[in-house]
């Protein structure tokens, strides 16, 4: 049996405060990441990515890890990551930054390749769509961490669901963060959206991208065995997976076509 993720501190720089929100996409719930540096001395402000919910319990418990917080940063729209920001931006007194503007409080939306500083906590700003359009990721490189909202998890793969999610833009992401995990010289934990902290975050890109490299192919052969619509790819390609996720895998399925037809 897989071992329940519960956040807390997991690092000098970062605790997670995992929300009460477990499902078959949550995992065990939401990670709501607090980083401050450790050596920034007392009253230093904190970079808070993925508030979660509108879940106030929740959302205190974050305020107590976290005050007082001098950003919130979000990886990307979904619900479980995003609609808890304009109501944890209240509670903290804090802006809120986001790749789609239509997110942002108080602030301008994030840019890839910029830097976010707060308080000695600097945040190199990557963004990876795929897992949808404005999905961004954060390398923290004084922890050798990288944060990688829903692009990345813990436990399992990510659904790339069309039409939001698309699998050219999430392979090129993919690679894009395995530069940026380069580029640290040495190991780098992922801090996942859900779901455990991984001691190599190089190994799991690896992975992943291997994974969807297989998964192409697979959906290719059954196209062409014969199957037509998303559908009946589903029921050939993911027989063996719980039926509970066929609707997100043919979602999924729908954006390996697109990629299909267009290369």
């Amino acid at each position: 049996m897989t071992e329940r993720f519960d956040g807390g501190v997991v690092s000098a720089w970062a605790t997670c405060v995992r929300e009460d929100n477990p499902g078959h996409m949550t995992l065990d719930g939401t990670n709501t990441w607090v980083l401050r540096s450790p050596d920034a001395g007392p009253g230093a402000r904190s970079v808070v990515i993925d508030p979660g919910e509108l879940d106030e319990p929740h959302l205190r418990r974050v305020l107590e890890a976290a005050a007082p917080v001098g950003v919130v940063l979000l990886t990307h729209r979904h619900h479980d990551h995003a609609d808890g920001a304009p109501r944890f931006a209240e509670l903290a007194a804090a802006p809120v930054r986001a790749v789609d503007p239509a997110l942002c409080l108080e602030a301008d939306p994030l840019r890839d390749g910029e830097v976010v500083e707060v308080d000695g906590v600097r945040l190199d700003v990557l963004a990876t769509p795929g897992h949808t359009t404005d999905s961004a990721s954060f390398l923290l490189r004084e922890d050798s961490a990288l944060l990688s909202g829903d692009t990345v998890l813990g436990r399992g793969t990510t659904v790339v669901a069309y039409p939001d999610g698309a699998l050219g833009p999430y392979l090129d992401s993919l690679a894009a963060l395995r530069a940026a995990v380069d580029s640290v010289g040495g190991p780098v934990r992922l801090y996942p959206g859900h779901g455990p902290v991984l001691p190599d975050a190089g190994a799991v890109l690896a992975a992943y991208a291997a994974h969807r490299e297989e998964r192409l192919a697979q959906v290719r052969a059954a196209v062409d065995g014969g199957a037509v619509t998303a559908d009946e790819v589903v029921r050939t390609v993911y027989a063996d997976v719980d039926k509970a996720l066929w609707p997100a895998a043919t979602l999924s399925v729908e954006a390996q076509l697109a990629y299909l037809r267009d290369h």
